[in-house]
């Protein structure tokens, strides 16, 4: 009985297989790392989309108003009406804030995809309170009194923060809650003239002593 003979060359060595395998991790690396940034990017869009709707709404606020600015409201998120938060939701098809979900106050609840929520921001509920965009508590200039100001009595409104990526958890806040490092080492900004713009942590914030700047790039805080 005739034997076939072995065929040569047809499988592979161990050393074809590891380069193999070498070649085919490089490539996934080099994939990988290709798609970081637009991962970043994907993550930027919803947040720069939800800035310019509180954005819309503050403008539309203005105008059923007499020119009139919302008012902070209280820091720590317990108004229910004469603030940000409760009276321009309705305006953009949110319910006011101490009316949205227990998400606000408990940790262990996935975020919603809403306006109220930066898809790059990971931080959740303290179990009171919960604002990953916070509303600039200089921009009126009311402090304490929180009363309202006309929206057409700013000057150089295209400069001054109105709302931004909030670095701790506050409704009402200021210079020192900007995120430092959000969307790329920067953050997102709402400026009083409606525009959203992402400026570099280091046109805010002081690397070295982590803090703000004393004196900002491109943006202002007081009015």
């Amino acid at each position: 009985m005739s034997r076939i003979p072995p065929a040569h060359g047809q499988a592979f060595s161990i050393v074809e297989c590891l380069v193999a395998v070498a070649v085919i991790g490089f490539l996934v690396g080099i994939a990988v790392a290709a798609s970081g940034p637009k991962i970043q990017r994907a993550r930027r869009l919803p947040c720069l989309s939800h800035l310019r709707s509180w954005g819309v709404a503050t403008q539309t606020f203005a105008i059923d108003h007499d020119d009139l600015l919302p008012m902070d409201g209280a820091p720590n998120g317990i108004s229910t009406r004469d603030a940000w938060y409760a009276d321009l939701p309705p305006l953009i098809g949110l319910q006011p804030y101490h009316l949205e979900g227990s998400w606000r106050t408990n940790p262990a609840i996935a975020l919603p995809r809403k306006a109220w929520i930066c898809p790059s921001n990971p931080r959740t509920s303290n179990g009171r309170i919960l604002f990953h965009y916070a509303l600039n508590r200089r921009a009126t200039g009311s402090g304490r009194e929180n009363r309202q100001r006309a929206l057409g009595t700013v000057p150089e409104p295209s400069s001054l923060v109105w709302m931004y990526d909030n670095g701790g958890l506050a409704a009402v806040a200021s210079e020192g809650n900007a995120h430092p490092n959000i969307h790329g080492a920067g953050a997102h900004f709402l400026f009083m003239d409606g525009h959203v713009q992402r400026l570099p942590a280091s046109a805010y914030w002081d690397q070295e002593l982590d803090k703000p700047l004393r004196d900002p790039i491109g943006l202002r805080w007081h009015r």
